[in-house]
């Protein structure tokens, strides 16, 4: 790296290669049938996979993905409304949160950190034959707490591009719910914020203006309404 006198203090020096390690994130690779085969920088990653699927009609290789869809204890769900700006789906209600599995992460690690970077609160993964009883005898208004329903292999999120041209990329992606009662500050700036939905007001207006909505919401709540539900009371 080239200096300019002594104006690139270590300080400075710190926060640019930071923001570096940010731009060069690194995800482990896998085929369609699960198996490991590499590590890719993200970037290049999709360059590749939106390249094969422009020229084949599919693509071969997959990464790691979280999915969550979050509630309040009342089982209201809350939906985040993506910004006009965004290259994918500019402008539809998607799942509660999204995220990238970088490479020695685990699903738990991204699920909870990825929420406590987009939406502000700390929250943590149960296991599931503890689910209940935790979120039955846990203060919500201080820390979510999620579960994990599945691990779905290829799973197929179909985007839109603000083209109108469509592209279905293949995850290896952790599904998850969560319930938090408490205050949300939502800091992605190329969101729009978050809206807050009743399962009834939801699929409401899916039937009716499916349009509005990404392909992953809608599997989302026809996969996994079972679990989208209020808690039980005591």
């Amino acid at each position: 790296m080239k200096y300019w006198g002594n104006s690139l203090t270590k300080t400075a020096l710190s926060l640019i290669m930071l923001l570096i390690g940010d731009k060069m994130e690194i995800l482990e690779v896998f085929d369609l049938d699960g198996n490991h085969i590499g590590e890719q920088e993200r970037k290049s990653f999709y360059a590749e996979t939106k390249a094969e699927f422009l020229e084949m009609g599919r693509v071969s290789r997959q990464v790691k993905t979280i999915r969550l869809m979050l509630m309040n204890s009342d089982g209201r769900i809350y939906v985040q409304k993506r910004s006009k700006l965004k290259n994918e789906n500019p402008g539809l209600y998607d799942k509660t949160i999204g995220g990238h599995v970088s490479k020695g992460h685990s699903y738990e690690l991204t699920v909870t950190k990825e929420c406590a970077e987009e939406l502000g609160f700390p929250a943590a993964v149960m296991p599931n034959d503890q689910f209940v009883q935790a979120v039955s005898n846990t203060d919500l208004n201080i820390i979510g707490l999620f579960k994990e329903i599945e691990v779905v292999n290829s799973y197929l999120s179909t985007r839109i591009s603000k083209d109108g041209t469509s592209f279905a990329q293949s995850y290896l992606s952790a599904f998850f719910v969560g319930y938090y009662d408490g205050p949300i500050k939502f800091s992605d700036g190329e969101s729009s914020g978050i809206e807050v939905f009743s399962m009834d007001e939801l699929e409401e207006d899916i039937k009716n203006n499916p349009q509005k909505y990404t392909k992953d919401l809608i599997y989302f709540i026809s996969t996994y309404k079972e679990y989208l539900v209020p808690i039980k009371k005591n």
